[in-house]
């Protein structure tokens, strides 16, 4: 894709859409509307489609969450509802299964801190579980952890994923990550969920290991918001033109980045809590993390 770069699976496809046709040969897509939020549904089914559009085999969805932005009228809850619908048709585990939740990112770089913003407001009830199991035998045991990145930590998010895994032994791992995007209006309003695993810093052009079910020996579940762009990404969107590469050491993030990362990070947060914890309702989680 040279200058144009972008994580999500959505925009890629509509970069490498014919002006003569809409189809990409190995590609399918769908769209729909879920409590008032528009999802994109983009599945690569062959490696040849893969290379093209730069993202491994499977399925992505793409919520738009802009009527959180917007403040619409019951926004934060019909995005959690629609995120946590979404989220629930790709977690293929039994609903007694252990799961993961990972957030990945710098908690002190405000575009970088989705997932470790996500992870502080996960209900985690591994514990209550094994402490109490005749008083928390409904719910699912879940765990959640940031990581923090190298920089901080001299460990790779990799390596702390691993070792949890191997000592908790989930069935499942999702994995909250910020992403970069194309096109400015998706900033900070959309979510995507893949369920190809997720490279930790691609979102900031920090790549490291990947995390997938080849280097876990479980399924992975990647959920990102993009909240940069790459300005020589921006340049080439605005001005139909190559992008000028000198720029792509540039991010660009919206102005008011502190209050998008904190609105998402929640309803991530509480979708993945819907999702999970099946029963609970919006009112339930306040409860439970109060």
């Amino acid at each position: 894709m040279g200058i144009i770069r972008t994580d999500l699976a959505v925009e890629a496809a509509e970069y490498h859409r014919s002006p003569e046709s809409d189809t990409i040969p190995g590609v399918t897509q769908r769209e729909y509307e879920r409590e008032g939020c528009m999802v994109h549904q983009v599945t690569i089914t062959s490696q040849q489609a893969a290379e093209l559009l730069e993202k491994p085999v499977g399925t992505y969805v793409t919520l738009d969450l802009s009527p959180v932005t917007r403040r619409e009228t019951d926004a934060f809850q019909r995005a959690v509802r629609a995120f946590s619908h979404e989220l629930r048709s790709a977690v293929s585990v039994k609903k007694s299964s252990p799961v993961l939740v990972f957030g990945l990112g710098n908690r002190f770089v405000t575009p970088d801190s989705v997932g470790p913003r996500a992870a502080d407001q996960i209900l985690v009830t591994r514990h209550l579980l094994q402490q109490e199991p005749e008083h928390f035998a409904p719910f699912r045991p879940v765990s959640a952890l940031s990581a923090g990145v190298l920089g901080t930590t001299g460990l790779e998010s990799s390596e702390l994923v691993q070792a949890v895994v191997k000592q908790t032994s989930p069935s499942l791992v999702l994995a909250v990550d910020a992403l970069a995007a194309r096109s400015v209006t998706r900033l900070c309003t959309t979510v995507q969920i893949g369920n190809t695993g997720i490279v930790p810093g691609s979102g900031v052009g920090n790549a490291r290991n990947a995390l997938n079910e080849e280097t876990l020996g479980v399924p992975v579940i990647a959920i990102g918001v993009p909240t940069v762009v790459d300005a020589g990404t921006l340049a080439a969107d605005l001005t139909g033109q190559e992008g000028d590469a000198a720029l792509g050491s540039l991010l660009v993030t919206p102005k008011d980045i502190d209050t998008q990362v904190s609105d998402l990070s929640k309803v991530i947060a509480y979708g993945i809590n819907l999702a999970l914890q099946e029963g609970l309702d919006i009112p339930d989680i306040d409860l439970f993390l109060s």
